[in-house]
């Protein structure tokens, strides 16, 4: 590196480099630091550029491995870097580019170092080469400096305290990643650490008093999803060749320190996903949701998840008396506003249930907004794409939808929300459609989806429990909506018929099957899909109990496919859910009788909206109202920790993490 642009093909042999890396231990005054910082040097912008810098650096990062411990070279740049840091916020206020620049630059090369040194060695040893002696005669017997708190403490410092402005953008995004960086000894371990060096400083040391504002300020990024500035916003004025470094300063800018920008991944789906034009924005979500996640027991909370759980919206008066010292204030329009327009994003959808989980302000705020379908449409359009998400992306949206179908008060207003042209779902046109009926038909999709595919019991359950939520507040349904839900019956009768006739041929003796081979568990596969009937019969039998009146259409889908109700009636599974549903169709189908033969659909819908009124509600036998909760695992982290890294494996071109060296998951679960 040093003052001339630098390429990455260059970077193995560069001189500044190599002396850096060396056995020379080069002085904090040593003008060569200068020198070093003062590059020109494209940042790489897609996961493969990252992916060459970092093997073109990894000789230099292993030789300074071994001399370091002599030379204390790294630590010297550290100590260079933390006293720019100080007068960083003043050199923003006066458009001091220079000074910024090359912080800038101290910063990135310290986190291109420390990526290898984290997947070299343990935090112990990291912690060795952070050790700083003066090594002046002066500071003899004096006590050693731990830098590595003092940098971790300095980050943070610098993503709460300084502005957010184009000539800041870098080295604050440059902050966020280099505590990701820190934070990816996750990535090397198959269990969850629980414990750690980073964890404790974190938590425990001096950035503890910055919990609330660091997590205010990440969340601030992530709804202000801010650009990268584009190139020749804030480059100094140019001067002819050979005026030295202001002229590498315009160049290195002109060339790349400061382009736009964006985050390509690896080719995952997660990173094609949605708009990642605002790396700040990605990288604060992402290190807000690590840190969130970090080891949490009741001896020792987690402060950062404590905030999340208690921040409250700038309109609540009560704030100030909140017993949490971690709580603040924030506008929560506008994290709103962030949520749904950022929901094709597995990290907002991560977002989004973390807060509608933990905090109850958040939740209450969601709940009554007026334009909910803002929110749910978009978690929606993430279901009835499920071929092009990953499965935790689908799992957190449908507990989304199920946490949301907890509170009658949405499981009522979705159903008064009228859309228009639905463009995203393609089985059937939808010129206008109910939001709670639109929910019914992808819930039920997703349904049938995992019959065929995936077969998770899991997923089926939370499916079929949004649905139990919603099905005593069924209102107007479409009656695409309504055939769908019958159609799904449907399906499971078929399935049912299938496993039964298979259970009942290998109690004969299968055939053509060698005597010592394993017989399938027809037993077993014939109590889950019972268990699931039963729940589609209680969640017809809901909505018929309370709301007959309202959904004519349903009734008319009953009576349309009344046979396949039959074989269930005498079934000593389904007997006493199938008691209203014999009492509706037979009473319905009387009154048909009786208007004639050759009815018009029109006309069908009559009888029964007449036929609705005039049924006795008491001849309906009452059941509970089906109600399910959301429960999350005991040991949560088990699958969102993993899952978190593995976003930030995917989605962040600024970072490159070797396939063959991470161990918390695989490469084809992200």
């Amino acid at each position: 590196m040093g003052a001339n642009s630098s390429s990455i093909a260059e970077l193995a042999s560069n001189s500044y480099l190599q002396r850096l890396a060396g056995t020379e231990t080069i002085s904090e005054n040593d003008p060569f630091w200068n020198q070093l910082l003062s590059f020109s040097f494209t940042t790489p912008t897609n996961g493969a550029d990252t992916q060459l810098l970092e093997e073109a650096t990894l000789s230099i990062s292993k030789l300074l491995i071994e001399n370091n411990s002599r030379t204390e070279n790294l630590q010297a740049l550290v100590k260079i870097f933390l006293s720019r840091t100080n007068e960083l916020k003043i050199s923003a206020e006066c458009q001091d580019q220079l000074f910024i620049w090359q912080a800038h630059n101290a910063l990135f090369i310290i986190r291109c170092l420390l990526k290898v040194f984290v997947s070299q060695m343990p935090e112990e040893e990291l912690q060795l080469n952070f050790t700083y002696q003066e090594r002046t005669s002066l500071s003899f017997g004096a006590e050693a400096e731990d830098l590595l708190e003092e940098l971790i403490c300095n980050l943070v410092h610098l993503i709460i305290e300084l502005p957010l402005l184009d000539i800041t953008y870098s080295i604050l995004l440059e902050s966020v990643t280099t505590l990701l960086v820190l934070l990816s000894y996750q990535l090397f371990q198959k269990e969850i650490i629980r414990e750690s060096l980073i964890y404790k400083y974190l938590m425990q040391g001096p950035c503890v008093q910055h919990t609330s504002r660091i997590v205010k300020t990440l969340l601030y990024n992530f709804i202000r999803q801010e650009k990268c500035p584009p190139p020749g916003t804030q480059i100094l004025e140019q001067t002819p060749e050979g005026s030295g470094l202001l002229y590498g300063l315009a160049s290195g800018v002109a060339s790349g320190l400061w382009t736009v920008l964006t985050l390509g991944g690896v080719g995952s789906k997660a990173a094609q996903q949605g708009d990642l034009s605002s790396p700040l924005a990605n990288q604060s979500l992402l290190l807000l949701l690590v840190l969130s996640n970090l080891s949490n027991t009741p001896e020792s909370p987690n402060p950062y998840r404590q905030s999340i759980m208690s921040f409250k919206n700038t309109q609540d008066n009560t704030a100030n008396q909140s017993p949490n010292s971690y709580c603040f204030q924030i506008n929560f329009n506008s994290l709103y506003t962030a949520l749904y327009e950022q929901q094709k994003s597995d990290q907002a959808t991560l977002l989004l249930y973390t807060l509608l989980h933990q905090n109850p302000n958040v939740r209450t705020y969601v709940l009554a907004r007026t334009d909910v379908e803002n929110l749910v449409l978009p978690i929606l359009e993430t279901l009835y794409c499920v071929e092009e998400r990953n499965s935790h992306h689908v799992y957190m949206a449908l507990i989304i939808l199920l946490i949301l179908t907890e509170e009658d008060s949405f499981n009522r207003s979705v159903h008064e929300v009228i859309l228009k042209n639905i463009t995203w779902y393609a089985e059937r046109v939808l010129t206008e459609i109910s939001l709670g009926s639109l929910l019914i038909l992808v819930v039920i999709r997703t349904v049938q989806y995992n019959m065929t595919r995936t077969r998770d019991k899991y997923l089926h359950t939370n499916c079929l429990a949004a649905l139990a939520n919603m099905s005593a507040q069924f209102r107007s349904l479409h009656q695409y909506a309504a055939q769908r839900i019958i159609s799904l019956f449907a399906l499971l009768s078929k399935k049912h018929n299938k496993v039964l006739e298979q259970a009942t041929q290998s109690l004969r003796g299968p055939v053509g099957a060698e005597e010592n081979s394993p017989i399938p568990d027809y037993a077993q596969d014939l109590n889950v899909i019972e268990e699931v009937i039963r729940m589609m019969l209680e969640i017809i039998n809901s909505c018929l109990s309370t709301s007959l009146h309202h959904n004519p259409n349903l009734v008319y889908a009953l009576l349309y496919k009344r046979d396949l109700f039959e074989q269930f009636r005498t079934h000593p599974s389904f007997q006493d859910v199938m008691q209203n549903l014999d009492m509706v169709i037979s009473f319905f189908s009387l009154r048909l009788e009786q208007a004639g033969t050759d009815l018009s659909v029109e006309r069908v819908l009559e009888v029964i909206k007449q036929g609705a009124v005039a049924l006795p509600k008491d001849k309906l036998k009452k059941f509970p109202e089906l109600k399910f909760k959301y429960v999350e695992e005991e040991q949560p982290e088990e699958f969102f920790v993993p899952y978190i890294w593995s976003l930030a494996y995917n989605s962040t071109a600024e970072l490159y993490w070797n396939p063959q060296q991470v161990q918390l998951f695989t490469m084809d679960s992200g």
